[in-house]
């Protein structure tokens, strides 16, 4: 970093965890283990509604695009925090961070939007399963994914011009394991108003916007489960939205203390582990959570697993 009348940043160091000189080598065995399984779920769970003809669905659809978005924004995160463990130098260069943190804002907001697709999906399908085929049609799956992806590119692309457009001379070491808004901008010495209006507004109209859809389309159905006569059908409702609904609140809950909180230097480290859980635990708990409470999946891994072994 060099400083004069204007300042320009080169790279970037991450400082990583209070604790990661202490237990550098135990953290990167644990989170290299989390990655792995991630990447292995969330690629094999895309791999097998592929190969499978009785996944060929809408919400299985819409579930292979969360295992793909999953594995890009753990991805633009991981690698990197896994290397820190185990090098002197924790340095980050300038464009690799610009770079990783418009991935990681892309994928992490689309996830958002394809949590209340898939919410909008369990609606139509328990409230009204007669309409089900031509409300939830091909067409109307892919235009959902699709816009899910443009709202990701939007919010991050403006989050990350308006963030590295500043100057930065406090100094070039990052409070996190990996690029970040709200870390970077304290490190800037021009005015950082506009650039905290934006995160609120945008992240706070992202959550707020796919968030109330996610409720609504609960409350719905919840109203029309229990107004079911059959016990036996009651539960297949219930068990059929359990698994989207724990990852929805697992993921809105983390994401939501993570960028709603007042910041200050005390809930930093909170923040971290904050991020661990929802930028690195939660790809790892997706598949896992899907497979292990949906019939049709397990079925599906019976299948492949005489097919195989």
């Amino acid at each position: 970093m060099t400083q004069g009348n204007s300042t320009e940043v080169t790279e970037f160091f991450l400082l990583g965890f209070d604790a990661q000189h202490k237990l550098q080598h135990v953290l990167f065995i644990v989170f290299l283990v989390i990655y792995v399984i991630s990447m292995v779920g969330n690629t094999g769970m895309i791999l097998l509604i592929k190969t499978d003809s009785r996944l060929q669905t809408p919400m299985y659809f819409f579930l292979q695009h969360l295992a793909f978005v999953d594995i890009c924004y753990t991805s633009a995160i991981t690698p990197k925090m896994l290397q820190n463990f185990i090098v002197e130098n924790k340095s980050i260069s300038f464009g690799g961070c610009v770079i990783k943190l418009l991935v990681y804002a892309t994928f992490a907001t689309s996830d958002c939007y394809l949590l209340a697709a898939m919410a909008v999906d369990r609606y139509v399908a328990t409230c009204n399963p007669l309409h089900y085929p031509i409300v939830m049609s091909q067409r109307a799956c892919i235009q959902l994914v699709a816009g899910s992806y443009v709202m990701g590119s939007i919010n991050a692309s403006v989050h990350t011009g308006f963030t590295f457009s500043l100057s930065f001379c406090k100094s070039n070491t990052i409070n996190h394991f990996y690029c970040d808004v709200p870390p970077i901008l304290t490190l800037s010495c021009s005015n950082i108003d506009i650039n905290i209006m934006l995160l609120v507004i945008f992240v706070g109209f992202h959550l707020m916007f796919t968030v109330l859809i996610v409720i609504f389309s609960y409350l719905y159905i919840i109203a029309a489960i229990l107004k079911m006569s059959s016990t036996a059908g009651r539960k297949k409702a219930f068990s059929t939205c359990a698994s989207h609904l724990t990852t929805v609140t697992i993921f809105y809950g983390t994401l939501s203390y993570m960028y709603l909180q007042p910041h200050s230097n005390n809930s930093q480290e909170n923040m971290k582990m904050a991020s661990i859980f929802y930028s690195i635990v939660i790809p790892m708990l997706n598949p896992l959570t899907y497979s292990l409470r949906n019939k049709e999946v397990k079925e599906a891994l019976k299948v492949m697993e005489k097919k195989f072994f």
